[in-house]
């Protein structure tokens, strides 16, 4: 028996105990599974699941002293945004409410200063999420073992989940347009930015394990 798991959600089936609760008996063969199904966590197809392997720890070297910083550049109004966001979470987290605030503060201040973005749609964010899973992780997490930083490798995990999860989406849409909307809700994950799209919200975040209080409703404009 095999256990194979969502790529995007880090959800797993295992063969061996099947998905009753999904109409799936033990023992089901992960071939024998319709090719429709979805992951009960994020409503990834089935061809977003991969076969679990025997991890290999690889050693990663530490970073000269001297590195070079050349590439290091002033960050963007929605990048201090989303920076200033994150560290009123943080310190929610710490029960530091008037850091929380002040932290809310200037992430709405900065988020007033992102430019409006035009012409943009569907395509532009698929070549950005592209970007980033066939590049701009590989070498975030490089960086990141480079310097032992669990933080970052931790926020990384999250991300590229988050990132995949996206992707999956755009490439529904692509092909359901808006009947893949319809009748149903959609929600975004306070914490890591999981996004879910359907009307029963599992118990906990699958991608940081935060409770389903803490996943918000998105309303249409």
């Amino acid at each position: 028996m095999s256990i194979f798991k969502c790529s995007i959600c880090g959800f797993t089936y295992d063969e061996a105990a099947g998905l009753p609760e999904k109409g799936i008996a033990p023992g089901t063969k992960w071939e024998d599974i319709p090719h429709d199904f979805l992951c009960p966590w994020c409503g990834a197809p089935k061809s977003a699941f991969g076969e679990e392997k025997e991890q290999v720890i690889v050693a990663t070297t530490a970073a000269p002293e001297d590195e070079d910083f050349e590439s290091l550049r002033e960050l963007s109004a929605g990048e201090l945004s989303a920076l200033c966001s994150n560290l009123a979470k943080g310190c929610e987290k710490q029960h530091l409410t008037e850091e929380m605030d002040l932290f809310n503060q200037l992430a709405d201040y900065y988020k007033s200063k992102v430019p409006v973005q035009n012409g943009k749609g569907f395509d532009a964010v698929a070549k950005l999420l592209n970007s980033d899973l066939t590049e701009g992780y590989a070498k975030a997490n490089a960086s990141a073992s480079a310097k032992a930083d669990r933080g970052a490798l931790r926020s990384l995990v999250w991300s590229e989940k988050v990132s995949r999860m996206i992707k999956s989406l755009l490439d529904r849409y692509s092909k359901e347009g808006d009947a893949m909307l319809l009748n149903t809700k959609i929600y975004v994950c306070d914490i890591c930015g999981f996004v879910y799209i359907g009307n029963n919200l599992p118990e906990i975040c699958p991608v940081c394990k935060v409770p389903n209080y803490k996943i918000s409703q998105i309303g249409r404009r």
